[in-house]
């Protein structure tokens, strides 16, 4: 559930965006008195996602537009399925149009991804994370999307996890990879999640020996990865390991039977095809 404090800025903005001070097609040629009926319709199918942030987008133009919701962000549209009803005035309608189906498209094209990923790993031990590789502005939303979608939130950002990369590594080349890990753990409070990111093997049997949380497998073949898992293994680590770069549908569930506990997907959020989503006039 997102909270309206988050929603309301980010709608303004975009309202801001597209609106500025006023819509002069409308404004000029639609009666300010005449009332329509409407209905949002996918095109094509995918999961709903958005739903809540496309009335706040109606109800903030015009409060005495009447918005039915006739499903629920998480469910499985089929193509030609009405999913929202509104009434009233044609100019609000109009005017919010496009904002409401920009966040709809956007977020169930998010969504809709994101659950084709989850599916290719399911009966694996892996679970699918996002990235910061986000739209500015809309982090919380593509994050809200890709749960949505029965994915799982990586960091929100640089504030609420440690995850130590490789430019902080060159910058710290001359240091110890168990030191540095250890200078975070006490530089942060005890609950804070620390990650380290590796490349190779070498590394790799360098991060098993700190206290980091998971070690994140940087740009690995399937083959490096299950070379990894068995590295673990053979030394004990109990530290969780997340794959990450090149992941793709086609490739996804080659990593996830490797045993692997979590695998990050930049594309996500970064290179998802929005769903196509309409507003028709009814009557």
């Amino acid at each position: 559930m997102l909270k309206t404090n988050w929603i309301d800025p980010i709608v303004k903005n975009a309202l801001r965006e597209d609106v500025g001070s006023r819509d002069i097609t409308t404004s000029s040629i639609i009666p300010k008195n005449l009332s329509i009926k409407a209905d949002i319709e996918f095109k094509q199918k995918g999961v709903l996602c958005g739903i809540e942030i496309a009335e706040r987008v109606f109800r903030l133009v015009d409060e005495n537009l009447r918005f039915l919701p006739v499903a629920k962000d998480g469910e499985w549209i089929e193509k030609s399925r009405e999913v929202a009803y509104i009434e009233g005035s044609a100019s609000s309608i109009l005017i919010a149009e496009r904002t409401a189906l920009n966040f709809l498209s956007r977020l169930s094209g998010v969504a809709t991804i994101t659950k084709m990923f989850v599916d290719q790993v399911k009966g694996t031990p892996a679970k699918i994370l996002d990235t910061r590789k986000t739209t500015p502005g809309l982090r919380v939303l593509e994050k809200y999307a890709v749960a949505t979608g029965g994915g799982t939130n990586h960091r929100f950002g640089l504030y609420d996890q440690v995850l130590i990369k490789d430019n902080h590594l060159r910058i710290l080349r001359k240091t110890p990879l168990v030191d540095i890990v250890a200078t975070a753990k006490g530089n942060t409070l005890k609950k804070t999640i620390v990650g380290v990111e590796v490349k190779n093997l070498l590394e790799l049997k360098e991060a098993l020996k700190s206290k980091a949380n998971y070690i994140l497998l940087d740009n690995m073949s399937v083959e490096n990865v299950r070379e990894a898992f068995l590295l673990r293994k053979k030394l004990g680590g109990k530290i969780e390991l997340e794959v990450s770069g090149g992941i793709t549908l086609d490739n996804v569930k080659d990593y996830a039977q490797v045993g692997v506990e979590r695998i990050s997907v930049g594309l996500l959020t970064h290179a998802s095809p929005s769903i196509d989503i309409s507003l028709d006039i009814v009557g």
